[in-house]
């Protein structure tokens, strides 16, 4: 209890902090940060935070994210499903040409670069490499933290400047009429019941994202179906979005590496790399499409889906046609790409060995 305790004193002095300075998100970016920090420079409490925690801000977002899909948001999907395919494998080659580039600088083993460098799916990789002989997981799993964090923090810092024709004040201003508390019932209880259970069937049948998808996927249909849902209020959203922030923080541990500013450093070079990627196939999206420059550097943002939502409603962007694209590339992730690395990785960890021990026989 002292533990979390410390925690979540630490995430709130960094939410507000990040306010009185005007951060972008700041109830996301301030107890992410703060949270990282308390981990490496607390000795006596070590910062902790339950993973249930973070499932309960997920269940938030995946009903606010539902509340924003209409028949006409559908329609526009089905006709972007080849754009969604184009896309996601383009940005999957981009982060293959990236991790191979990375091996070769650093000598790190090619599987275990291109496992840590693949956008979003953290623990679908995590299962994959576990399941996977010759996986250094503990730097699989920096790479894929430190990519994370990056995005968190310089995705707010480009979708709020000048490049995406930003106003700060503006958005904020917009963003200041919030729903009201009172507004939430007696509806609220209704969807609370079934983003719930929706959620923890979701997660039993091993669904990907289950306590995002499922509160989400449920919450669209009840919406679609003509139930409505209330708005939530900016305050709710702010909890959600500490919850997951100082998650996020805890999950980044760079003292158990070997060659630790090495590959930090390549870490942050690869992060920003990806960033400008995708960037330049946002650029081609808001070409064949009819959607909004944030719009579409948030579909291709290599972040997550919770995060991408949060900075499209914080922005007024297209949310529905944003996590579209991030749920298809999230599938895309979960079921073709863990078949396809393992038959790469029995043409490639044959010759990485060759010359330094033998490939063992089944």
């Amino acid at each position: 209890m002292i533990r979390f305790i410390v925690t979540l004193a630490l995430s709130l002095v960094g939410g507000t902090l990040f306010t009185l300075i005007h951060s972008p998100l700041p109830w996301l970016l301030g107890p992410m940060l703060f949270a990282f920090l308390g981990a490496r420079f607390l000795k006596k409490v070590k910062p902790l935070w339950p993973s249930y925690l973070r499932d309960t801000a997920l269940i938030i977002i995946g009903y606010s994210i539902g509340l924003t899909f209409t028949v006409n948001t559908l329609q526009e999907m089905g006709k972007q499903l080849p754009s969604m395919i184009l896309m996601t494998v383009l940005l999957l080659l981009f982060s293959a040409l990236i991790a191979y580039c990375i091996s070769k600088v650093s000598g790190l083993d090619l599987p275990t670069v291109l496992m840590g460098s693949i956008p979003g799916g953290l623990s679908q990789m995590i299962i994959l490499a576990e399941d996977t002989k010759g996986i250094d997981l503990t730097v699989m799993t920096f790479l894929q933290v430190s990519r994370l964090m990056i995005i968190i923090f310089c995705v707010p810092l480009l979708i709020f400047s000048p490049l995406f024709g930003g106003d700060r004040s503006a958005i904020e201003q917009i963003a200041g009429v919030s729903a009201l508390w009172s507004d939430l019932f007696p509806n609220i209880f209704l969807f609370a019941i079934v983003c719930v259970i929706c959620a923890v069937m979701a997660k039993k049948i091993r669904f990907p994202s289950a306590f995002l998808l499922g509160p989400m996927i449920a919450t669209a249909v009840l919406h679609l179906s003509g139930v409505s849902g209330p708005a939530l209020p900016s305050g709710l959203l702010d909890v959600s979005q500490l919850l997951i922030g100082t998650y996020v923080g805890l999950l980044l541990r760079p003292e158990s590496l070997t060659h630790k500013v090495r590959i930090i450093g390549l870490a942050i070079i690869s992060g920003c790399v990806l960033i400008l990627g995708s960037l330049g196939l946002s650029l081609m999206l808001s070409n064949m499409h009819d959607v909004s420059a944030a719009t579409a550097f948030l579909a291709m943002a290599p972040g997550g889906m919770d995060q991408m939502g949060i900075m499209a409603k914080e922005v007024h962007a297209d949310i529905a046609i944003v996590t579209c694209y991030q749920i298809f590339r999230t599938w895309f992730i979960y079921f073709a790409v863990p078949p396809l690395l393992r038959l790469a990785f029995k043409y490639l960890q044959p010759r990485d060995k060759v010359g330094n021990e033998p490939v063992p026989r089944s």
